[in-house]
């Protein structure tokens, strides 16, 4: 059984409907990426998983409940972590304190025992503890905001856009570590412009266009569709 299922979906802004009768599955351990260009949906579809935006229709189920018009809190509460686009970490505070915080849910103790695995996860922000979030570079701040979801000790992870505004280096250190989590067997949706990246540290990905997913696969047979990015995503994703 897939941990999170996406049926029929359907999003609205006004009498705009930005996603249209999506159907995504994520599965446990499961890297997946969503892909597209601009204004496809992508943000969207994720928003409405995470609880920022209600569907005007059809169904969320993730680990077997159905959990369509949660609020974001009880989302994270069941489970469901989001790394929002463009960071969204707190910079009035220490890179501790914005990890206590997304370790919220957690009991005091275990969110220690978090603290200290992120820690050794996350090297470059164990060195700037104490340092306030405000100063960190791009690359630093997008590295909090993804340890600052596994403090909640996620079942599954969400990431909008996480090499958005990156520099190529920072890029490659933002997928590297999406390979890392991969590898210890975390489960990750990830919505992501850059569509050959994606497709190489994914395990299987959708393509949306205009509000709907118009494809969807393993990574490897999606990267040989050139005709499939070039008509739906556009030569610059390639």
């Amino acid at each position: 059984m897939a941990l999170l299922e996406i049926e029929d979906l359907t999003v609205r802004y006004g009498s705009i409907s930005a996603v249209r009768h999506a159907a995504i599955t994520v599965g446990t351990g499961e890297v997946v990426g969503i892909v597209g260009p601009n204004g496809a949906g992508k943000s969207t579809t994720l928003g409405a998983v995470a609880g920022l935006r209600p569907p005007a229709g059809g169904r969320v189920r993730f680990d077997g409940t159905d959990v369509t018009g949660w609020s974001p809190d009880r989302m994270l509460r069941s489970g469901l972590a989001l790394v929002p686009e463009r960071r969204r970490i707190f910079v009035d505070l220490t890179v501790r304190e914005n990890l206590l915080v997304g370790g919220a849910t957690v009991r005091g103790s275990e969110r220690a025992r978090l603290l200290d695995e992120v820690g050794d996860l996350f090297a470059v922000l164990r060195a700037r503890w104490n340092t306030s979030a405000g100063y960190l570079s791009g690359g630093e701040a997008q590295q909090l905001a993804i340890a600052r979801a596994l403090m909640s000790r996620p079942t599954m992870i969400l990431m909008d856009e996480p090499s958005l505004g990156l520099a190529p280096i920072l890029v490659d250190a933002v997928f590297d570590l999406v390979s890392e989590l991969r590898r210890q067997g975390r489960t990750l949706l990830v919505v992501e412009q850059n569509a050959v990246r994606m497709l190489q540290v994914a395990d299987r990905a959708y393509v949306m266009r205009s509000g709907e997913v118009v494809a969807g696969g393993r990574s490897a047979e999606l990267a040989g569709r050139t005709d499939l990015f070039e008509t739906y995503v556009g030569r610059s994703a390639l």
